[in-house]
Order: structure tokens, then C-alpha cells, then sequence
């Protein structure tokens, strides 16, 4: 995983966050990390990250069994055409069963894939490239909505 944070790293106004114990966001997402497009260095207040990676169980999201060490999952946001390409349905029209537990392997995200999430659990040498190259597109796009929103001569928040 630090493969691919580092990468993410590299991206031009990448911003990783990844809270740790004792801070002032909660237990539950202490230890993973939270992907931005932020080349002010700071953490977007309105948008949500593009990519994460998750270290554990959430509540509702435990189909990916990542509770046992050494187990983590990345998480991207996709285009409706990637997401296609890498899981061979539409979003909104997923109706497979899939194994969301197997490693290395790019699933449709177990809660979110119908808002265009894939997923993959312990990247590996199938995947990790793929994963990368997912993110770097996610990346684009946050910066490219991002300067949607900050045209120039527009003051900020608008």
C-alpha cells in the first residue's frame, strides 16, 4: 500500500490524509487514508475524496473481510466507461454476485459500486498498475472539477 500512496503522493496537488489515533476525527478511520485533489496543500471542506484506502470493517461495509491482519482495501472513483471496462456492467445495473474478499482482483465497491466505486483488497502484481492508473485518472478528474468550480476572476466559493 505504500506503493501506491506514494504515487498518489507524486500526483501534482495530491493531498493524502490519513488520521491518526488521537486526532480529531474518529476511531473508525484512524490508520486509512483519504485521496484529494488540494493543491493548496490544505483538506477540502465540500468534496469527497476521490480514492481511500481502508484498513477495516466499517458498520455497513464488511463484505470485504478486512478485519484480519495485513488485510486493506483501495477504493476509486470511477467514470461510468471505466467502471464498465473494469467490471462489465453499468453502475446503477450491477446484478452479478462477486467475492468481495478476493485480493487482487477488481470488483465493483461492495457499498458504493452503484455510485461508480471499484474496489480492489491487497493490490497485488495484477492489480497494482491498474489501481494506479485508476487513481492518476480519479486524480484528473477531481482537478478538472476543481477548476470548474474556481474559474479564473471568480472569488472563492462561488
Amino acid at each position: 500500500m505504500e506503493q501506491i500512496i506514494a504515487a498518489v503522493r507524486s500526483f501534482d496537488g495530491a493531498l493524502v490524509f490519513s488520521p491518526e489515533p488521537g486526532g480529531d476525527f474518529p476511531e473508525l478511520v484512524w490508520g486509512d487514508a483519504f485521496f484529494y485533489y488540494a493543491p493548496d496543500g490544505q483538506m477540502p471542506r465540500n468534496v469527497q475524496p476521490y480514492g481511500t484506502i481502508v484498513t477495516k470493517n466499517y458498520p455497513d461495509d464488511t463484505a470485504s473481510d478486512l478485519d484480519h491482519p495485513g488485510r486493506r482495501r483501495v477504493n476509486v472513483h470511477v467514470d461510468r466507461t471505466t467502471f464498465r471496462e473494469m467490471t462489465g456492467e453499468e453502475p446503477r445495473g450491477l446484478s452479478r454476485p462477486r467475492d468481495y474478499a478476493a485480493a487482487d482482483s477488481v470488483v465493483p465497491h461492495p457499498v458504493y459500486g452503484a455510485l461508480g466505486w471499484i474496489s480492489v483488497v491487497n493490490p497485488g502484481e495484477r492489480t497494482t498498475g491498474t489501481v494506479v492508473r485508476l487513481l492518476r485518472g480519479a486524480h484528473d478528474a477531481a482537478r478538472a472539477r476543481f477548476e470548474r468550480r474556481h474559474e479564473p476572476g471568480e472569488a472563492a466559493g462561488e
